[in-house]
Formats: C-alpha cells, sequence, structure tokens
C-alpha cells in the first residue's frame, strides 16, 4: 500500500499514548480503537485476523461502537479505509456505512483513503 500503513509503527508505547484520549477494544482475533471527536465516534485500526474473518467480528466490534458512541451521545460512527481495500468498503457499506468524504495522504495528488460514516 502506499502509503505505507501506520499500523506497522504501532508499537505498545504508542498504543498506551493513544489509551489516553481513546477506548483501546479487543477480542482475541479483533481489535478497534475508538476515540471520541466532536460530532462522532471516530473507529480506527479495525482489525479481524484472516484466520476469523467471515465470522461476525467485524460486526461485533461495530454493535459495541454503536452502543459506545450512543453512551457518549456522539451521533455518527466514523472511520477511514484506504482506496486500495475494496473488500473492506463492501463490509462497511453492508454494515451501514456511506461514503462521505476522499482524502490523501500529505503528499499524495490523488485520494489514498475514504471516509465512511454511519449514523445513529
Amino acid at each position: 500500500m502506499d502509503p505505507p500503513s501506520s499500523v506497522h509503527r504501532l508499537t505498545l508505547e504508542a498504543l498506551k499514548t493513544q489509551a489516553r484520549d481513546a477506548e483501546l477494544w479487543a477480542l482475541p482475533d479483533a481489535c478497534m480503537i475508538l476515540t471520541p471527536k466532536d460530532d462522532t465516534l471516530y473507529l480506527g485500526k479495525l482489525a479481524v485476523d484472516a484466520d476469523a474473518r467471515g465470522q461476525g467480528r467485524a460486526r461485533l466490534l461495530i454493535t459495541w461502537a454503536k452502543t459506545r458512541a450512543r453512551a457518549l451521545q456522539k451521533p455518527s460512527l466514523t472511520l477511514e479505509t484506504r482506496i486500495e481495500l475494496t473488500e473492506n468498503h463492501a463490509t462497511f457499506r453492508a454494515l451501514g456505512f456511506r461514503e462521505t468524504a476522499r482524502t490523501a495522504h500529505p503528499g499524495f495528488d490523488r485520494p489514498t483513503s475514504i471516509t465512511f460514516t454511519l449514523l445513529l
């Protein structure tokens, strides 16, 4: 992927720092990071182990995120995914998300990410 994913820079120390402002949610084979923003709950680093895909893990995490967003009185969930990850786009659409923006990483003159939003 170009640019390379930031997940490779996600060390234990980076997670500890991020946990000051975000919530880290995990199953044994899936995880996500929830960060409250002004008008949404941002869902980052949603990941499911390849061996566990197709078993409803992403759906379960999204359900938890929706519950958490409502508890925080946020009207939506927002996430971003890379342009190249078309399977992710289909999954998020099937879960009720709608594309709301396309953005480019610094130094790129073309979109590299798609923003998806789920209104609650």
